[in-house]
């Protein structure tokens, strides 16, 4: 008896030394708050500080041997586990930021897309979802509801021509509105540091933005 309350003592602590350890290298990258989102372990800190680490599939307290297993999957990239970095929740964080960034920035509900247009929510929803269908207008899921982007539209509401061409290859490929958002409005190295939607309204570069439209589409289906 005495040994074996030797032992759930020695887990424990070596649980609270690990957990404690990759809490902190986590919050230190900023990345704990994204670990939910890719699907793995989270933890709160109680009163004290302490690091409480919670299975996701069963809500429960991980023992030692699970949270060792994430801190080896945590630092499995590179070369030097010392010094890895967790690559996708870095990626989730960059996706992150990116979203808020894009949220400050103007977009439209079907309302007040009908109020620019003149017409009833109802009409607007439906023209809406039938351009998106087409290929011809980017709308971006958000908490249940839906956004429509104003940097591509014109004063009244629709779709700017010079756009057309170029989101079509975009929404017709594995990208997701998201993406698609974030490249048209955000400076593209494919096209020298230029924000394609903005150099598209010169009609000199408009065929470089769709040429290079294109070439990313193609890129992510490989």
């Amino acid at each position: 008896m005495h040994d074996e309350s030797n032992a759930c003592r020695s887990t424990a602590s070596g649980s609270s030394e690990v957990g404690a350890q990759l809490a902190a290298w986590l919050e230190e990258l900023d990345l704990a708050q994204h670990l939910g989102e890719a699907g793995l372990p989270t933890f709160e800190r109680d009163s004290d500080g302490v690091a409480r680490w919670r299975d996701p599939a069963t809500g429960l307290p991980m023992s030692a041997d699970q949270i060792q297993a994430l801190d080896r999957m945590l630092h499995q990239d590179g070369d030097d586990p010392a010094h890895a970095v967790p690559l996708a929740l870095v990626q989730l964080r960059r996706q992150a930021r990116v979203r808020t960034a894009l949220l400050a920035t103007a977009s439209h509900s079907y309302a007040s897309l009908a109020e620019i247009r003149g017409a009833s929510e109802n009409a607007t929803r439906f023209d809406v979802h039938k351009a998106a269908e087409r290929r011809a207008l980017l709308v971006v899921p958000h908490d249940g509801g839906t956004l429509v982007p104003a940097f591509q539209l014109d004063a009244a509401g629709e779709l700017r021509a010079e756009l057309g061409p170029v989101l079509e290859p975009l929404l017709a490929s594995t990208m997701d509105a998201w993406q698609v958002w974030a490249w048209l409005t955000q400076p593209a190295g494919l096209l020298g540091g230029a924000v394609p939607h903005e150099a598209a309204r010169d009609s000199e570069e408009a065929a470089i933005v769709r040429h290079a439209a294109v070439r990313l589409a193609e890129r992510a289906a490989r």
